[in-house]
């Protein structure tokens, strides 16, 4: 069987390339490696050194991946918008929202993947252009288990991985609110998404999950895909959940994004979770596109890319001919050397999109997905922002229509939805969230965190012992067990330990705080409830 790490160095190559490394010795050794079919160790061991080279100095860009470094390197701009909350108004604006990424989503469905000169030989060939509704079906020309997502063969929101991580994300802050982790995300995705509907970074990250390697490792290990699209796709919900607060909404899919990617790969979420929350009081592309550059560092490739097209797209709005393929080619040529689903090219084409789309819901999507690329997440994601700025209400109903308020999904529990009832459920979160407190007061800790602590626990009664790095299951009457990780930052407490089940070790995370002499947090998996005191500072 030949190691992961050969199946995935060339990935990797071109990645370390893109994040401005000299490949050039190395790739001759990795050619080399490929031609003699080279151990699995050897692999392994290229794949580290590959990992381990440095930036060259000469790279034009700075792009961190820790939160506080991002922002450091931000553009000044507002960072909160006036927005004034009305409850029926945020219920049109979010469920438009849901509306719009179903409907951008399923119009690019079917030719996800496609480049724009393909879609248009298609269009041609069955007399479909100009585009003004889904793409018609043709038999051996789209594969039939894309029919559901067709014209006239729509019946609901079919499923697509673009709409199950809005789901999940939207379950993580039922669960947790502004208090949500990476972890949290992580735990959901183990709860409630199967592996095999995970892609690219996302299953790498959720096989690194498996192995215990959680975030932000999980982003790194062996993945090479940690700068393609699927941050960018799962942003929606936080910028949702923050109307009017960009800053906000982007430190939430931060949370998300690292789990799995790296550099531009979280700065297309952030981007895009900046954006809808600047929808909510935004009217113009171009505010809307400037609020969520201001989220990302300014001298990084993805904002160089969205500065770029912006101005093609001033430049060619303000001509006689306003044509979109005009932008199109410029992108194109710019930027076509990025994987068909990375971050960067795609990104561009949703701010072509949003431009384009700036008094018309169906143009923006229509320009978006005619576009090529990743279709259904660039059409998903113009449609999220555009949706949330028309409203529900003011879309066209030929495009929303068909699918029946009905969602379906690969998440546990979540497998047939109402769309009107996943926006009812969204608004309640972002009203708990807007009510929440910036800042919650805590206790000063009194002396260490050593000593001797009670938990009480939906497992039973245990004893944690942080000075000895020990926790003891006193009801089940085992351990001590060794406390392999622990951290205490500000008051906020993490541990793991590891039960043995005779064989095979299973994995207890804790996360949550000390109060002075009171704790409160859950463990993982499972999300059980943990709370006790301090019965001895010794």
């Amino acid at each position: 069987m030949h190691a992961l790490e050969k199946k995935l160095i060339k990935t990797e190559l071109k990645q370390r390339q893109e994040e401005g490394c000299d490949i050039a010795e190395i790739s001759s050794r990795i050619s080399a490696a490929l031609g003699e079919n080279a151990s699995n160790e050897a692999f392994s061991k290229l794949y580290d050194e590959l990992l381990a080279l440095p930036v060259i100095e000469s790279f034009p860009y700075s792009e961190p991946s820790e939160l506080k470094d991002i922002q450091a390197q931000r553009p000044d701009a507002p960072r909160d918008l006036e927005f004034v909350w009305d409850e029926d108004d945020m219920f049109n604006r979010i469920h438009g929202a849901w509306l719009g990424r179903a409907t951008g989503c399923s119009l690019g469905k079917p030719v996800e993947g496609w480049k724009k000169d393909r879609i248009e030989k298609y269009l041609q060939d069955i007399d479909a252009l100009p585009l003004n509704n889904y793409i018609p079906f043709t038999q051996k020309m789209i594969p039939d288990k894309l029919k559901p997502s067709t014209l006239g063969n729509i019946h609901y929101m079919d499923r697509d991985d673009d709409m199950d991580f809005p789901v999940l994300g939207l379950l993580a802050l039922e669960q947790k609110g502004v208090a949500m982790t990476s972890r949290t995300i992580a735990n959901t995705w183990i709860s409630f998404v199967p592996f095999a509907q995970t892609y690219t970074a996302e299953g790498i990250a959720y096989r690194n999950f498996t192995l215990s390697i959680w975030p932000p490792e999980s982003a790194l290990y062996r993945n090479p895909f940690r700068e393609w699209i699927g941050a960018q796709i799962r942003a929606d919900v936080f910028g949702y959940v923050m109307p009017g607060r960009p800053e906000k909404a982007a430190a939430l899919a931060f949370r998300d994004a690292c789990i799995s990617h790296h550099k531009n790969g979280i700065y297309g979420e952030m981007f895009v979770a900046a954006m809808l929350a600047a929808a909510f009081v935004e009217s113009e592309a171009e505010d809307i596109v400037n609020t969520g550059l201001a989220e990302i560092p300014a001298n990084s490739r993805l904002a160089e890319a969205i500065r770029n097209t912006q101005s093609w797209c001033r430049k060619e709005l303000a001509g006689e001919e306003k044509n979109w393929q005009n932008v199109w080619s410029k992108i194109h040529q710019r930027y076509d050397h990025y994987h068909g689903v990375h971050t960067i090219n795609n990104a561009a084409l949703v701010v072509m999109g949003l431009y384009f789309g700036n008094e018309d819901f169906e143009q923006g999507i229509v320009t978006t997905v005619l576009a090529g690329w990743d279709t259904d997440c660039t059409g998903a994601t113009v449609g999220s922002i555009l949706g949330i700025k028309f409203g529900a209400k003011a879309l066209p109903g030929k495009w929303t229509g068909v699918l029946n308020d009905r969602l379906v999904t690969s998440v546990r529990g979540e497998s047939d939805n109402k769309i009107s009832s996943l926006a009812r459920r969204t608004v309640t979160v972002a009203r708990e969230i807007i009510n929440t407190p910036e800042q919650i007061e805590k206790p000063s800790l009194t002396g260490e965190a050593s000593g001797i602590w009670e938990l009480e626990t939906g497992w039973g009664t245990h004893l944690l012992t942080l000075s000895d790095a020990t926790i003891f299951l006193i009801d089940d009457d085992i351990g001590p067990f060794d406390i392999t990780a622990s951290s205490l930052t500000d008051g906020e407490l993490k541990f793991s330990f590891a039960i043995d089940k005779g064989g095979w070790d299973f994995m207890v995370d804790f996360e949550g705080c000390l109060y002075g002499d009171t704790i409160e947090g859950s463990y993982y998996p499972g999300a059980v409830a943990v709370n006790g005191r301090r019965i001895s500072h010794e």
